[in-house]
């Protein structure tokens, strides 16, 4: 009879536990807005798509424009920021000039011919589309070995507690790589 009685104990208790965790589950959450506090819903993310949609293509030109000149001045605000905390000297300032030279996004024009119409990406064949996508690849990789070598270049005429400095800011830096398109290299956004 104890048997039976455990088992009745047991049973009542796998109730009463999957009964409060079903109770924890019905309470309404408030809705998440992803890692970051500044993350769009997806209601946000369509509602601007379509404020976007509705202006003309002089008017996104201009709203383009100025998202454009806001980067760049946050990008040369933090610069200007970082070479004041890194003291740089007047024999620094070449290679530190390099480096940000390299670290500057390609211009429109020097991406002249990359983009295609949507009837010239339809007409692409699927080998076509994938060496353009790998030819784009190449373009950032030569890219990307410049800012190394600038990178090199500024780290070895950085002495011991420049390179720390530098160090630390290019760490705080390090979870924003996954940010859309154009979110490669660093300094950028």
């Amino acid at each position: 009879m104890t048997t039976v009685r455990k088992n009745i104990v047991i049973v009542l208790s796998a109730l009463g536990i999957a009964a409060a965790s079903l109770g924890v589950q019905a309470q309404t959450a408030a809705p998440q807005e992803g890692r970051h506090g500044h993350a769009m819903s997806k209601e946000q993310r369509e509602a601007k798509r379509a404020e976007l949609r509705a202006l003309s293509p002089e008017q996104r030109q201009a709203k383009f424009a100025e998202f454009k000149a806001k980067r760049a001045e946050h990008r040369a605000a933090r610069q200007a920021k970082l070479a004041e905390s890194l003291k740089l000297t007047p024999a620094q300032q070449p290679v530190w000039q390099a480096f940000v030279a390299s670290t500057t996004p390609p211009q429109k024009g020097e991406r002249a011919g990359q983009r295609l119409s949507k009837e010239q990406r339809a007409a692409l064949t699927a080998p076509q589309r994938l060496e353009r996508r790998i030819a784009m690849q190449k373009q950032r990789t030569v890219r990307m070995e410049a800012r190394l070598s600038a990178l090199n270049s500024l780290y070895a005429a950085l002495s011991p507690e420049q390179r720390k400095v530098f160090d630390a800011s290019q760490q705080r830096r390090g979870g924003r790589h996954h940010r859309g398109h154009g979110g490669h290299g660093m300094m950028q956004s």
